[in-house]
């Protein structure tokens, strides 16, 4: 059986926001506590982390991480690759960070470490090694499975979603290309964002996600990426229909 965790599902200021003393920011409901958006995915004989932002050692702690394989980045903003010299201590042993990117992040990851790529490095410093991907060729694993990228649009900006067999995984979505929309149709579980309740230029608000999920048809939906103004977990639960479901950091997901 192949898992999903949620190790994060808040938007790119986290929940609670500093400064911010909303009820959903002051809630004492664990649910309402948000990393920042990413996922611990256990497919194809490999453990694989779905972005690698401010929090993910606080993440990794918290879900009991002793191993990854591979780390998959969906696009370059901070909230989703700062934390990748974080990984070091999982990788003591091992040759290479592997990070599975596309071009333009790579070159923003290189800009924002530059120390790790750098001739002669000093002793400690990540070995990362950038894998460029396309979205039209699958990413092979280690046990003849495969993770197939496809193209996700975040406003303006062009960024990556991830399919791992029956699961389709997107963050941080405005539209979706129709050839997109045709691979991932019926797959048995879709994840993705749903920002707030009212219109965002380049993400999904609850409206457009639940639009989506309808032409998409997965036998279960799970929402992700909410921002504070969205509400409490318990309103969430409130607006979605039957087989959607506001995801929660700590979430595990069978597919």
């Amino acid at each position: 059986m192949s898992k999903l965790m949620f190790l994060g599902t808040g938007t790119s200021t986290g929940i609670p926001e500093i400064g911010c003393s909303c009820d959903t920011c002051r809630s004492t409901d664990p649910r309402d506590k948000r990393f920042r958006a990413s996922a611990l995915v256990q497919f194809g004989g490999e453990d694989i982390l779905i972005d690698c932002g401010p929090d993910v050692r606080s993440q990794l702690l918290a879900a009991d991480c002793q191993n990854l394989d591979r780390i998959l980045l969906t696009h370059e903003h901070y909230d989703h690759t700062g934390g990748i010299d974080d990984m070091r201590p999982l990788f003591r042993d091992k040759p290479e960070v592997p990070v599975y990117a596309e071009p333009n992040v790579i070159k923003a990851i290189q800009l924002r470490l530059p120390y790790a790529f750098v001739e002669k490095p000093y002793p400690g410093v990540p070995h990362i090694v950038n894998h460029e991907i396309d979205v039209n060729k699958e990413i092979p694993l280690k046990d003849s499975r495969c993770v197939e990228p496809f193209r996700v649009m975040h406003g303006r900006l062009p960024i990556v979603g991830y399919k791992f067999g029956d699961l389709a995984y997107i963050t941080d979505c405005k539209t979706l290309p129709e050839e997109t929309i045709e691979k991932i149709t019926e797959v048995k579980v879709l994840v993705i964002n749903a920002l707030r309740l009212y219109e965002h230029m380049a993400h999904l608000s609850l409206s457009e996600a639940l639009d989506l999920i309808k032409v998409i048809q997965p036998e279960r939906a799970y929402l992700t990426h909410f921002a504070h103004t969205f509400g409490k977990h318990t309103t969430l639960q409130g607006y979605c229909p039957a087989g959607v479901f506001p995801a929660y950091d700590g979430l595990v997901v069978d597919f």
